[in-house]
């Protein structure tokens, strides 16, 4: 009979204390299930094979080129359905590695927009990022440091997406948006069989 008082009374007890939060305007427990928006990224899901084509000037650029670059990316769906993970990697014409990033993207239903956060790994650099589906692109919002120092804002779009293929585009700007510099990194990306194990 004592265990069934206490029972009881432990219930009363929750039951008080959610009604009492209800009252005080505390947010609603958090859904389990994500919306349908949390698929947007899926485009990005699989393997691909990369051709990187970054901007160059100055001397060297005059005298040797552009760089030839290529690399890998896979993406498979995490987070219970609420984001992705994905790899980036990027080598030189001999195989030489120039970058590796890894990210992690997540739907925020109450922002209605996505949160990411990038590793550049050989740099121990983690990048935040914000991204929205907009006119059947994706576009991502970042702040970071070029390799002389300077803070920059990123403007990054994925476009002309298709179950094969999807264009990759970065901008720069130097003063918080007022000018950009285009095309500072661009990738060609098509779809490599198998899917990214994950």
């Amino acid at each position: 009979m004592r265990v069934l008082s206490c029972i009881v009374a432990c219930t009363l007890v929750s039951v008080h204390t959610a009604a009492v939060a209800a009252q005080r305007g505390s947010p609603a427990p958090s859904v389990s299930s994500p919306p349908g928006q949390a698929a947007q990224f899926d485009f990005l899901v699989g393997q691909w094979s990369l051709v990187v084509s970054p901007a160059v000037s100055g001397l060297a650029a005059r005298l040797h080129g552009a760089p030839r670059l290529s690399g890998t990316w896979k993406a498979w769906r995490a987070l219970d359905g609420w984001g992705i993970e994905d790899e980036l990697r990027i080598t030189d014409h001999a195989g030489n590695p120039r970058a590796y990033t890894h990210a992690v993207r997540v739907y925020d239903a109450s922002a209605q927009h996505w949160n990411g956060s990038s590793l550049d790994v050989y740099r121990g650099a983690f990048t935040s990022s914000t991204a929205e589906w907009k006119d059947a692109q994706m576009v991502v919002t970042s702040r970071g440091t070029d390799v002389d120092g300077r803070a920059y804002l990123a403007r990054v779009r994925y476009y002309d997406i298709s179950p094969a293929t999807f264009r990759f585009q970065q901008d720069r700007s130097f003063d918080d948006g007022r000018s950009w510099t285009e095309a500072v990194l661009r990738i060609e990306a098509r779809r490599e069989p198998p899917t990214a194990p994950r």
